[in-house]
């Protein structure tokens, strides 16, 4: 790709760490402070919902527990992703990939989409996921794909070939390319 639509900076997870990781609050921090562009993380729900989350488990940023990929929306729903981070964001839910599409069309802001999936869902999420985003930011610039997981980036690429991606790396890879 020779044309770069993106901006140079982007707001990691959303808001950086202003606002609890992976979430609408997250969002609309980085909209507040300028940000053009958000990075954020999403994975499956045991019934296919796209949601966003960082982690396979939920402890870290919810009052949840379990592997996250585990569960179904509707359990997911009843998670508060918000009190970790402080009780200003008590309550504050895990959202779907429609609703931060949504934000995001009405902030103006282009994305990054890290596919996250569940330990064994790489394919499958990574082909869900890039659908849902073709769809989605229609009419948007295009969202830009990104993962550690090169199953779920080659199954988005399949997908929908005319959305960018990116692998994402630890260290350094001789073989990034193949």
């Amino acid at each position: 790709m020779s044309y770069w639509p993106y901006p140079h900076i982007v707001a990691h997870r959303g808001g950086g760490k202003l606002a609890p990781e992976n979430t609408l609050a997250a969002i609309d921090v980085g909209a507040y402070y300028g940000h053009l562009m958000v990075e954020f993380d999403v994975k499956l729900s045991q019934d296919g919902e796209i949601f966003l989350l960082h982690d396979d488990h939920l402890e870290r940023t919810s009052n949840g527990w379990g592997v996250a990929g585990e569960l179904t929306w509707s359990d997911l729903q009843r998670v508060d992703a918000g009190s970790w981070f402080s009780g200003e964001f008590k309550g504050e839910p895990l959202p779907r990939l429609t609703e931060v599409a949504q934000r995001c069309r009405e902030q103006g802001m282009m994305v990054n989409i890290e596919i996250k999936p569940t330990t064994g869902t790489g394919p499958l999420t990574g082909s869900v996921v890039a659908r849902a985003a073709r769809e989605l930011w229609q009419g948007m610039t295009a969202p830009l794909l990104s993962s550690f997981d090169i199953d779920a980036l080659e199954a988005a690429q399949a997908a929908a070939p005319e959305l960018p991606r990116g692998l994402l790396l630890d260290e350094w890879r001789e073989d990034w390319q193949g």
